[in-house]
């Protein structure tokens, strides 16, 4: 049972990137999937996610430029992110709970974690 985030890279301001998380071991189907992010020094911060009824919540820091999708033949929840800015900058973990199918948070806690993919953002 594993989930994998990936897709991260280096991208000019302005730029667009789409991070993955892909489940192995399960089915993403009905989950909720969370995406966070951490830069060094710093707390984790809560990015946005999705609930089992594909109902999605953002962060105000990112509200209006990113957006989720599932793909349930790829067993994945793709994070499509648009407008990206130099403070987005950090490592991207996925995270899935079976639990938070009607609602989810970034209050919520997640079973699985993914272990991450880097984002870069250049000014």
């Amino acid at each position: 049972v594993q989930l994998q985030a990936s897709g991260g890279g280096l991208v000019q301001a302005g730029g667009s990137l789409k991070l993955s998380c892909a489940a192995s071991g399960f089915s993403l189907d009905g989950f909720a999937v969370g995406w966070f992010r951490q830069t060094p020094g710093k707390e984790r911060e809560w990015v946005g996610c999705i609930s089992g009824d594909d109902t999605t919540y953002f962060s105000q820091s990112v509200k209006g430029r990113v957006a989720f999708s599932r793909d349930n033949t790829k067993n994945t929840v793709n994070l499509q992110m648009n407008s990206l800015k130099p403070e987005d900058t950090a490592k991207y973990y996925c995270a899935a709970d079976s639990d938070l199918y009607y609602l989810c948070s970034g209050n919520d806690e997640y079973h699985y974690w993914g272990q991450g993919t880097l984002v870069t953002v250049s000014s």
